[in-house]
């Protein structure tokens, strides 16, 4: 089980890729953070902020973690507005599983 609430459905290849990818993360607290944000937001993403979240979630765990719970400085080249949504949506608290 996954954990993801939307349905790849409907989705081209490519953001069925992404949905799986922030999902498959190997941290479970960033599979949470980053799965349930692309559960929300991945169908509507323009094609820069699918470049960029394609870019977020390849970044390692323990780094982006530490960003989005600002427990470091986020790199002026990570800290971009898509980042920042992500991060306001983990803050808000996304929907529970």
């Amino acid at each position: 089980m996954t954990g993801t609430t939307r349905s790849s459905e409907g989705l081209d290849e490519r953001r069925r890729r992404v949905m799986f990818r922030a999902w498959h993360r190997g941290m479970r607290e960033m599979d949470l953070v980053m799965g349930r944000f692309a559960d929300a937001f991945v169908a509507g993403l323009s094609e820069p902020e699918l470049v960029e979240f394609e870019r977020i979630i390849e970044m390692p765990d323990p780094d982006l973690y530490a960003w989005i719970t600002d427990q470091s400085e986020t790199p002026a080249d990570i800290d971009s507005t898509l980042f920042r949504r992500v991060k306001d949506f983990h803050s808000r608290g996304a929907p529970p599983i």
